[in-house]
């Protein structure tokens, strides 16, 4: 379950899942060099505008897709606050595939595995950088790239995975409805 898991925060302490229970959680791995950076836009709005109502956001600073969060996490925090006016919690830079993927990854993948990118104009770019570097790539529950979410209901369960390609519109309906 969710709750069982601690993550480091990007101040180097402990955050407990648990504490988050009752909450809607939003679980993103970013990056501030990416073609879906701007995404963080849309994300600190739906921090501004549902935080009150229970929604918390796990942002999780990943460089492990084309080098695109270089720096320290004090870094990648001034970059995201003074380019976004982000207020929400920004966790310690982690990976979220491989031998070294924090193993909240590890279960949320199991959770919500790859369901494809949909209609996007980037999906078929995608696809074909992945499918250069490993032809079962989209059978693989991993995360394919920067700014995947995790949407995590009120009772602790992953209700759904959206893709960076996803209209952010269909993120917060699915935000909104849990709420």
């Amino acid at each position: 379950m969710i709750y069982d898991y601690t993550i480091k925060t990007g101040k180097g302490g402990d955050l407990n899942l648990a504490d988050y229970k009752g909450k809607v959680i939003m679980v993103v791995n970013t990056a501030t060099g990416c073609g879906f950076t701007p995404q963080y836009a849309p994300i600190e709005q739906m921090y501004k505008d549902y935080h009150d109502q229970g929604l918390e956001i796990l942002d999780i600073p990943c460089n492990q897709f084309g080098g695109q969060a270089p720096g320290t996490d004090d870094e990648i925090h001034e970059f995201c606050t003074l380019h976004f006016n982000t207020t929400f919690p920004q966790m310690k830079k982690a990976d979220v595939n491989g031998e070294n993927e924090l193993s909240l990854y590890t279960y949320l993948k199991s959770q919500k595995g790859f369901e494809g990118f949909g209609e996007h104009e980037l999906s078929g770019l995608l696809a074909k950088m992945l499918g250069e570097a490993d032809p079962d790539w989209d059978k693989k529950p991993d995360i394919k790239w920067n700014f995947t979410k995790f949407i995590i209901d009120r009772e602790g369960n992953v209700v759904a995975r959206f893709e960076p390609t996803a209209d952010m519109a269909e993120v917060e309906a699915c935000v909104k409805a849990l709420l």
